[in-house]
């Protein structure tokens, strides 16, 4: 049972005491009892998993966990919102009535067993040697196998709900060897079946998610955040990259920035990680990220990392008309930098240590240490992807960033067979070693040999993969040599042949997976010819070929067409981090499934994030704006990778909450983005009323309160939220911290695009019951476009300001208030006439005007210098 209730308690300040939080919820569930119907065993065991201070909603975030016999019920995390020791709001996914549904209280798998079955139900290969190694930080008992996961395996007694009725598992916590999965796998604990599986590294591959065929102003004080005073922190760091807010390359030019890091979210700068002065690293990693290469798409690998040395000048051109790899250093800097501002700027925001952020040493401020992003460039495992993955609050999330075909261009073939029934074109991916494939005008051409070695070495059982000692040098002299891929290392295998007289190495994919990018191991840096992979199915074709006696000629050149860098795509960085944030908050950083309904918006709060750091001076709502428009090779008005671009011209832009109820839109990319289009027309809505504010970190307008109340929302929305939860939760944030000023604003936005008030989203782990509505509570009355606007200007104001009206409003009111909702300022008026207002006596800071009159309510911020 999840339940969403808010009971609101109006304070101007708190401060944080002593206090039994589990206490303060146990009492406020207990006296509205009617409401949650909790008996005694619903509530005797809870536990707290986490909790932060949110200086913007001016309270404690608690998320409280709930137990049976001291085994937690699956994603029960519940959010307290506490303040002077008083729930004032609480967002519960306890279940009710425990005793009488839970199945079990005694395992017949034992941990062990669970990890093996865990294994071979998703068919992941193993040894059979896993053994006990102590228990992690919360006492739970963790495993090491090196065959199945290079990090602890953690086994969790859990219950989990099935068909309403409560089921005693073993939750099985494994990442993948290949760093691809971080998997939640819940085993039966009485008949060892598999219950659940949830993949905790959400993949964003693109292609098939579009088609290519309000209370008084005199009693709350909008909620700004106001400018830190910390010192610029200056290590003279020089990064060239494609800064924000450009997009991408398409949106403007590299540029080199200094200093960037901000002094409150990353006081140690970039490149700390013990909180002492000077640079603990001078490769692209630091506190927030480690920004690494992956060419051969093995996660276990550690890649190479540009270095700056330690003057921290990480000056590398970006070459986009070369191969992606030859511009990897430019890569790496790009997604070092994007990882680190995406960090720095929602710091600002509430992502914090002790909100579950992602920092090596949290300095000290809460939270769990040790859980950097590991950020890869050009992971070799795929194209036309990006994945992010997010274990608890300690654990690294892990961002993989890959390259993109370009599809509007033609394909990047490199390798040509001249003749033979095979003749045509095919592609392939450039070894990380060795020199580059010639240009188009002036390819490498020369026939085909198959290697052929003796199996001495006893490294493989193949006879055609370079691994052990070639036996038929004398033919591979001056040609192109193919070999199978094999169990050696690309660098010696491409060398060995290169000592033969090859000229040229074509390795053939020994899975039926895309090509990868070989990295060179221990030999590359010796190899001086060129290399590249082919798939496994063409591979096949052409070694067939050339067994049979078939002389075959082939050309190699680079074709002028080069993969588009995902780790350039700043839109897609962001997006890809801001799985991480939504994973993090919702629910609480102890939680990292509470996103896995089937109507969770995660995918629509990262095409937000994306959208709104890249808004750009002159940018309008009414923009067409796409998402990953540079990695597709579209154009910056393309229609980007949704079923629509993203406008608040509904012309362009149609969607509606009904839209979810259609199977043309996936999920969850495709009702990820109708979420999406909501929260853009909001952010839009308080930017024409508040305007835009530049400044990303400390800016007061409307740009910057849309983000704030967004982060507030995930973080007091339930657990496994659905639409109508993610629109309340805003609405609540808005409540708590401004009083509920921009509540008509809010209503309106999103009646606009059908979660209007009588909507409904039906069982929100359901993908089609969603019922939409175009209606907003009565009555509405400050902020509704039928009602009369103001003109105040200039706006910021060194004293005077003049109010132009159109039409007169009767006995009307303005009256003025500071920061803080003291009232400094009353004049009547019938603002029949531009009426002029002398604040020359205030002092400088932000300040919110309300003018009041018949059918006038009228609510607006103004800023003193």
């Amino acid at each position: 049972m999840r339940i969403f209730l808010s009971l609101l308690a109006f304070t101007t300040s708190f401060l944080i005491t002593a206090q039994d939080y589990t206490r303060v919820a146990k009492e406020f569930l207990i006296q509205n009892n009617e409401i949650y119907n909790l008996d005694y065993q619903d509530l005797n065991n809870i536990k707290i998993s986490s909790s932060s201070f949110s200086k913007s909603l001016n309270a404690q975030t608690v998320y409280i966990t709930q137990y049976y016999q001291g085994v937690a019920i699956d994603n029960s995390s519940s959010m307290f919102l506490i303040r002077d020791n008083e729930v004032i709001k609480a967002s519960l996914s306890f279940e009710n009535n425990l005793s009488n549904r839970i199945n079990s209280t005694n395992y017949v798998i034992d941990t062990i067993t669970a990890i093996h079955l865990a294994a071979d139900l998703n068919g992941l290969s193993y040894e059979n040697n896993t053994t006990a190694i102590g228990t992690d930080i919360d006492g739970f008992a963790q495993f090491s196998n090196s065959s199945l996961s290079l990090k602890p395996i953690t086994v969790k007694p859990t219950y989990i709900n099935v068909e309403n009725a409560l089921r005693l598992a073993w939750q099985v916590y494994i990442e993948t060897i290949d760093n691809l999965h971080m998997y939640l796998i819940y085993i039966d604990g009485e008949t060892g079946e598999i219950i659940k599986k949830r993949d905790l590294v959400l993949s964003c591959n693109f292609n098939g998610d579009h088609n290519h065929h309000y209370n008084e102003a005199a009693n709350f004080t909008q909620s700004v955040r106001k400018s830190q005073t910390a010192a610029t922190f200056m290590d003279n760091s020089q990064y060239n990259v494609y800064a924000l807010p450009l997009e991408s390359p398409n949106h403007g030019n590299e540029s080199v920035i200094t200093s960037p890091a901000d002094p409150v979210a990353s006081p140690f700068g970039w490149h700390d990680t013990d909180a002492a002065t000077g640079p603990d690293f001078t490769i692209t990693r630091g506190n927030n990220v480690f920004a690494q290469d992956d060419f051969d798409g093995d996660g276990s690998t550690i890649g190479a990392s540009p270095d700056g040395s330690i003057a921290l000048n990480f000056n590398f051109p970006q070459q986009l008309d070369v191969p992606a790899r030859d511009n990897i250093n430019g890569s790496t800097v790009n997604l070092f930098y994007m990882n680190n501002m995406m960090h720095d700027i929602w710091y600002h925001y509430g992502f914090d240590e002790a909100s579950g952020n992602f920092q090596s040493n949290n300095y000290s401020n809460g939270g769990l240490d040790n859980d950097f992003v590991v950020a890869d460039a050009q992971d070799g495992s795929g194209f036309n992807n990006a994945t992010f993955g997010t274990p608890a609050d300690g654990g690294n999330p892990r961002m993989n960033m890959f390259l993109w075909n370009a599809p509007t261009t033609g394909g990047v073939d490199l390798l040509t067979l001249n003749n033979s029934n095979l003749a045509g074109s095919y592609d392939g991916e450039p070894a990380a070693f060795g020199s580059s494939l010639p240009n188009p005008s002036t390819p490498l051409i020369a026939d085909l040999a198959l290697v052929i070695d003796d199996n001495s070495g006893g490294v493989s059982t193949d006879t055609s993969d370079a691994c052990d000692v070639i036996t038929n040098g004398n033919s591979l002299s001056g040609k192109i040599v193919v070999m199978r891929r094999g169990n050696c290392q690309f660098g010696t295998k491409v060398l060995a042949a290169e000592n033969q007289g090859a000229i040229a190495v074509i390795v053939v994919n020994n899975a039926p997976t895309n090509p990868i990018a070989m990295a060179p191991g221990n030999d590359g840096d010796l190899v001086t010819i060129p290399s590249i992979m082919i798939s496994q199915a063409d591979g096949n074709l052409l070694i067939t070929a050339l067994q049979n006696g078939t002389i075959i000629n082939a050309s190699l050149n680079n074709t002028g067409l080069f993969r588009k860098d995902g780790s350039l795509d700043n839109g897609i960085v962001a997006h890809e981090y801001g799985h991480g944030i939504s994973t993090r908050l919702t629910g609480g950083p102890a939680n990292p499934s509470c996103l896995s309904n089937i109507e969770q918006m995660g995918e629509g709060w990262s095409d937000w994030f994306s959208l709104i750091i890249t808004i750009e001076p002159g940018d309008q709502g009414t923009d067409i704006r796409g998402i990953g428009t540079y990695a597709t090779n579209q154009s910056t008005t393309g229609p980007g990778i949704r079923n629509f671009p993203y406008s608040t011209d509904l012309n362009i832009n149609p969607v509606t909450y009904g839209d979810t109820n259609n199977a043309n839109f996936s999920a969850p990319h495709g009702l990820g983005s109708i979420w999406a289009s909501m929260l853009w027309d909001l952010s839009w809505r308080f930017i024409s009323d508040y305007g835009y504010d530049p400044d990303l970190f400390n800016g007061t307008g409307g740009n910057n309160i849309a983000m704030q109340l967004i982060m507030d929302g995930m973080k007091i929305q339930p657990c496994n939220p659905g639409f109508v939860d993610g629109r309340d939760a805003i609405l609540q944030a808005d409540m708590l911290s401004n009083g509920g000023i921009n509540h008509d604003r809010i209503w309106e936005v999103f009646a606009a695009r059908g979660l209007g008030f009588s909507a409904s989203q039906g069982n929100s782990d359901s993908r089609f019951d969603q019922i939409e509505a175009f209606d907003t509570p009565a009555p509405l009355s400050n902020t509704s476009e039928s009602i009369k606007r103001f003109n105040i200007s200039p706006n910021p104001t060194n004293g005077i300001i003049s109010i132009a009206s159109n039409t007169e409003i009767g006995d009307g009111l303005l009256t003025i208030y500071d920061f803080n909702g003291r009232k400094v300022l009353s004049k009547k008026s019938t603002f029949n006439t531009v009426e002029s207002v002398d604040l020359t006596s205030l002092e400088a800071g932000i300040y919110l005007i309300a003018i009041t009159g018949t059918n006038t309510n009228y609510v607006a911020k103004i800023i003193v210098n």
